[in-house]
């Protein structure tokens, strides 16, 4: 038996307390163990008490009082980590919702388990863990930064933005207790981490405000002339073009097959694709076939000349919505060209038709707004009679300001005054910057059906179920559309480039607590 052997043998041993020594050690911990039960009931009360003591402010210093990571001579606790660790979850979770599976994060346990999950976006491998870990400390260097460059610039938060900060934490207390927490501090530690209070949230959340007030007016200094708009939003190569489009899908039939494991299942095999490429071709063959110049009346022809029951989708969408077929539909294509495009498994057909490419260089509206909600009855339903009582407050509403002067200024103090949008009622229902397909459907078309300034109207929509009706005033037309997707992403880009400069000779140091984030 080797040396190496032996002492895995040894430790097995140990491990499972059937050695010699550990066998030992257990009597003679048997015989101390006896003996205290001679220990009153009122002194074993006592130790607890004190150890619980001890072990909460053990806790309490071990988050608060050691250190995670050093920039620059700045301690950060594990607490101030676990808070942007958890934040950075939270916002990747939301982001992706219900697909964080297809990027192997599991979000049911919360931030539980990550340092299981292995992360697809760290190029050398690792966990989730690892990831939300390095995105909290880039954030957290981001905001020092910032910090450090409005310190060093005279810039800092108002009295009336601290209050602002302040109110965010207005009815927390009742939320907290709500949800079964003695307390904000316990409700803060058991949504963001060990060590979390309220303090500290007040504290990173000032520091957000601060950098947020920063990042405004240095954004608001970048310029740009036509010119490189113009010359940006060309090097795009049509990715933040609009097309429209139809498609029908064929998916493969199903026929049981054996797999390598010997399990009997049932899914595509060649005949059934070739079964999918062949209506495909059919669709396009009758679809070539038939007259006339309705391109969605033909392809819905042809599809249900070959399918039984089926219609073809529709859909608008840039570059990064296209999918599979994203090559075919961005190709050189007239309106009503048809053609096929396989799926990504090779188990079923898209039959593509192109309809259309919008280049966004378009006007961008102009609008001031008056939302007039319909009132759900009890059962949540909104009544044809709670829909006409909403029509005819919002044509009082219109009747008022055409009762008195008529101006624009007139307008914004309405909108002030009954709007029920609270994205526009605090700034006389402006939206300054509406593009096609931003809106729902009635206020789209208002927007864009040629109207002149001062021209006013009532649409009806439909806002996450909601009905309700729009007064409608048009202020005018906008910067081209164009010109505004590609000024976000210059400042975007040097807004990157500023923060990477400022935030140049910040190194993060690990610490002996950065083990207790997560």
């Amino acid at each position: 038996m080797s040396a190496s052997t032996e002492k895995k043998i040894r430790q097995a041993a140990r491990e499972a307390g059937t050695d010699k020594k550990t066998l030992a050690a257990a009597e003679e911990a048997k015989q101390k163990r006896m003996s205290k039960i001679k220990w009153t009931v009122s002194t074993i009360a006592v130790i607890i008490v004190i150890a619980l003591v001890i072990t909460l402010s053990v806790t309490s210093v071990l988050y608060t009082g050691t250190t995670a990571i050093t920039l620059n001579g700045e301690k950060i606790t594990p607490a101030e980590m676990n808070y942007y660790y958890s934040t950075q979850f939270f916002a990747l979770a939301n982001q992706y919702g219900d697909y964080a599976p297809l990027l192997g994060l599991d979000v049911r346990g919360g931030t539980a388990g990550l340092g299981h999950q292995t992360c697809p976006l760290l190029p050398d491998g690792g966990t989730w863990k690892d990831y939300f870990l390095q995105e909290a400390q880039k954030e957290i260097i981001q905001v020092r930064a910032i910090e450090k460059y409005a310190s060093d610039n005279g810039i800092s938060l108002t009295e009336e933005e601290i209050a602002q900060v302040d109110s965010s934490f207005d009815g927390m207390d009742q939320l907290a207790k709500l949800q079964g927490f003695g307390n904000l501090d316990k409700f803060f530690a058991a949504n963001y981490g060990a060590g979390v209070d309220k303090s500290l949230v007040r504290e990173v959340n000032l520091k957000a405000a601060l950098s947020a007030k920063v990042l405004k007016q240095v954004a608001e200094g970048f310029e740009y002339d036509d010119a490189q708009l113009e010359e940006y939003y060309k090097g795009l190569n049509g990715e933040s073009d609009v097309y429209d489009y139809a498609y029908y899908y064929i998916p493969a039939g199903t026929a049981e097959t054996v797999n390598e494991d010997g399990e009997t299942v049932n899914e595509p095999n060649e005949e059934t694709r070739a079964e999918a490429l062949q209506k495909a071709e059919a669709i396009v063959a009758s679809y070539n076939k038939a007259k006339g110049q309705d391109y969605m009346e033909k392809f819905n022809a042809a599809v249900a000349e070959n399918v039984e029951g089926s219609t073809v989708n529709r859909r608008s969408d840039t570059a990064s919505g296209l999918g599979v077929y994203k090559d075919w539909i961005m190709g050189s294509h007239n309106a009503g060209d048809i053609g096929i495009v396989e799926n990504g498994g090779g188990n079923g057909q898209y039959v593509i038709m192109y309809l259309d490419r919008n280049d966004n260089h378009y006007p961008m509206a102009q609008v001031r707004h008056i939302l007039v909600r319909a009132v759900a009855g009890e059962d949540g339903t909104f009544t044809d009679e709670a829909k006409a009582e909403a029509k005819a407050k919002a044509e009082d509403i219109l009747n008022e300001w055409k009762n008195g002067d008529k101006t624009e200024d007139s307008f914004a103090e309405l909108a002030n005054k009954y709007s029920e949008d609270p994205g526009s009622n605090t700034r006389g229902g402006l939206y300054d910057s509406v593009a096609k397909g931003q809106m729902v459907e009635e206020f789209d078309r208002f927007c864009f059906e040629g109207h002149k300034p001062g021209d006013t109207g009532i649409v009806y929509g439909e806002s996450g179920g909601v009905p309700g009706y729009h007064v409608m005033y048009y202020v005018g037309e906008g910067d081209l559309y164009s010109n505004f997707i590609a000024e976000n992403a210059l400042i975007s880009q040097d807004m990157d480039s500023w923060i990477t400069e400022i935030s140049q000779g910040y190194e993060a140091v690990e610490g002996f607590g950065l083990r207790m984030v997560g």
